[in-house]
């Protein structure tokens, strides 16, 4: 049956993650790691290892070590005898993740682009003034409709990422946030969960870091993938390299659609979709989502070859 690859965003990770997948010297996450930190000019695989949280948790540290650790899990899949998938795609950040893997573009250009990214958005709105929060219980146009509710004295909270049924994060303004977080509430929301981020990814209030991701992004080189890669931007393949370059500028200001990405591969004959990367969180989302549908994490050495298996079956 055919499979597709998924890559996590922000959020996902930890410190210590990648401990349980493979040792630390395997040459896949080792040769991963120093090209990283190369780039960085610190060591990319302490801040993982050891932390500080507080720094890994930071925007700027969060971006390149997310990247870093789902590329690092591609290539052990891959040093292991792992198949290419049919499909690559990525939740938020995850869509960098994916455009490597699909080959358009350079691993450490990449990690560069999103150490920059990651500043950009956290430059682009003063600290402490941005909020996010996943509203759950509640159909996509009732959270829509909170969130027009809230920002009608002014401001902006939009419905950001939708994550799978009755799941749905929104973004913006602090206080316009709190606002829809009650409006949701009065419209019969399970719960409303404020995030621990200040960053309002994903709402207009991102645009000028996607202004200047694009300025950046301007002198990159793209190639045409060689795996399909399909945008939970626009739920659309994308395979020329303009509109790579254009769709990593638009989705830092754009929601998330991912309920219907996986819905829209799952229609196309994918059967299985394996989460490649540190946790297991899309995977958790995908079965929310579809019930038919496979899904696998690559978050240990048995799940890892657990997933070899069930593809070369």
């Amino acid at each position: 049956m055919a499979f597709g690859f998924v890559f996590p965003g922000q959020g996902s990770q930890s410190v210590g993650m990648l401990a349980a997948l493979a040792p630390a010297d395997e040459a896949p996450i080792r040769d991963t790691f120093v090209e990283a930190s190369t780039v960085l000019g610190y060591d990319l695989w302490q801040l993982i290892a050891q932390g500080p949280a507080e720094r890994l948790n930071s925007t700027e540290c969060t971006q390149p070590a997310m990247l870093a650790a789902s590329v690092a899990t591609w290539r052990l899949w891959r040093s292991r005898g792992g198949p290419e998938p049919e499909v690559v795609c990525g939740h938020s950040l995850g869509e960098f993740s994916a455009v490597v893997v699909a080959g358009a573009l350079d691993f450490s250009t990449a990690i560069d682009l999103v150490r920059f990214r990651g500043r950009a958005m956290q430059e682009a709105v003063p600290a402490g003034s941005g909020a996010m929060a996943a509203i759950l219980g509640l159909e996509d146009n009732e959270v829509i409709e909170a969130c027009r509710e809230a920002a009608e004295g002014g401001g902006v909270v939009e419905a950001v990422n939708f994550n799978s049924p009755g799941q749905v994060v929104i973004a913006g303004a602090r206080a316009r946030v709190e606002q829809a977080m009650e409006a949701a509430k009065r419209r019969g929301a399970k719960r409303a969960v404020a995030l621990p981020v200040s960053v309002p990814a994903h709402s207009s209030l991102m645009s000028s870091a996607a202004q200047r991701l694009g300025e950046r992004l301007a002198a990159v080189h793209f190639r045409t993938p060689r795996i399909r890669f399909v945008s939970a931007a626009d739920v659309s393949a994308h395979s020329d390299p303009a509109d790579l370059r254009q769709l990593l500028v638009r989705q830092l200001a754009s929601p998330v659609r991912w309920t219907q990405t996986v819905r829209s591969l799952a229609a196309g004959g994918i059967g299985t979709l394996i989460e490649c990367g540190p946790g297991k969180v899309l995977s958790a989302l995908n079965r929310r989502i579809e019930r038919g549908l496979t899904s696998l994490a690559l978050e240990d050495a048995g799940s890892l070859q657990a997933a070899l298996t069930a593809v070369q079956a």
